[in-house]
């Protein structure tokens, strides 16, 4: 089994039937009965069919899917805000669907931590009480909580509205509060629903810039639903994008972006600014251990974009590529950085395997 230690998740065979008789339908639908047909033989939904999700803790897995593909039920899962109908869901081991009410009451509390999209601020409360909110319940003495929710609010660019009230507050400063009031909770998983999908454009890239930077420094196991792809590719050590509640497929931004599973998931990257996404490793050249660096140089992990405009400013027409040792795992010219980009694979670039270019890095 994958390592569920602090914070990891392991999501297994999964189901959610809505109805008044789910469990008399669960045969059916493990034996492939579809969404539209449960639903005109027999009145009930289908949820989610079959997830199978392992989430390493200290990972942000990015949940996508369009309106009704089931992201949102799958996430109140986790925390058990809805009980499957079949399937088990274990945060650091221990199955959430098995807790009794005292043990998935204190798991709540002490374990997750949720950021919504509306806010679900308490108007009557101001900023610094909001924040606390979670610590109170908990029982901590108030100066205590004080002490640690005026840090967060101050790690969220707050600090000074404390005593304000959330009708005070713009969109995106409201949402601010909201994110440091689950992270002064210190849970080890932290579950977000559409969190920035309210916001402008430009404060939302802004918030994602905060979450980026703040995830550097606690490293929480944190599973953020969005139907954005841009937003799912920027933010997401995993993604998983579902339909009808189903995964379709599950893999890094560039596992998506490169090798979509069907024409539904080449439907969603088409448009996407694949010299942003995707890394210079993946269209590489590999070369044999031992060769050595020649300048100019550029590191794995690097965008096409970063790397081409870096080849741009020296006159250069290749790069060799170094693991994070400065050791030489491959060559990457300009001609396979914009073959990338106009969305010709590595295999016909580089006449390999690009399973094997990307593999590299690791």
């Amino acid at each position: 089994m994958a390592d569920t230690a602090f914070g990891g998740i392991k999501i297994s065979n999964l189901y959610k039937v809505f109805g008044v008789k789910p469990q008399a339908h669960i045969d059916a639908v493990r034996n492939g009965l579809t969404k539209t047909e449960l639903n005109e033989k027999y009145g009930h939904v289908l949820g989610l069919r079959d997830i199978n999700i392992d989430i390493p803790s200290g990972c942000i897995q990015v949940i996508m899917g369009l309106s009704g593909s089931g992201k949102s039920t799958l996430i109140r899962h986790i925390n058990r805000l809805i009980d499957p109908t079949a399937g088990e869901v274990l945060v650091d081991g221990v199955d959430v669907v098995k807790m009794n009410a005292t043990e998935l009451r204190a798991f709540r509390r002490h374990q997750t931590a949720m950021v919504f999209q509306k806010f679900a601020l308490l108007p009557h409360r101001n900023i610094l009480d909001n924040t606390l909110y979670g610590l109170e319940v908990q029982g901590m003495a108030r100066a205590k909580s004080v002490d640690i929710a005026m840090r967060w609010l101050e790690r969220v660019g707050l600090k000074g509205y404390e005593t304000r009230f959330p009708n005070q507050l713009s969109g995106g400063m409201q949402q601010r509060v909201g994110l440091a009031r689950a992270l002064s909770n210190d849970a080890p998983v932290l579950l977000m629903d559409e969190a920035y999908s309210a916001l402008d454009p430009l404060i939302r890239t802004d918030m994602q810039s905060v979450l980026l930077d703040i995830q550097k420094e606690i490293k929480k196991t944190i599973v953020f639903i969005t139907h954005d792809l841009d937003e799912a590719l920027r933010l997401g050590d995993q993604i998983a994008i579902l339909r009808d509640g189903e995964v379709i497929q599950q893999g890094t931004s560039q596992d998506i972006v490169l090798r979509p599973a069907d024409e539904y998931i080449a439907n969603f990257v088409k448009e996407v600014n694949r010299g942003r996404v995707i890394n210079v490793e993946a269209v590489m050249s590999p070369v044999a251990p031992g060769i050595q660096a020649v300048d100019p140089q550029v590191f794995v992990g690097t965008s096409i974009e970063d790397t081409m405009r870096m080849l741009a400013r020296s006159g250069d027409d290749k790069a060799t590529v170094c693991d994070l040792s400065s050791k030489a795992v491959g060559t990457v010219s300009f001609r396979q950085l914009a073959s990338a980009i106009v969305d010709v694979s590595a295999t016909e670039i580089n006449g390999g395997d690009a399973g094997d270019v990307a593999r590299a890095k690791a």
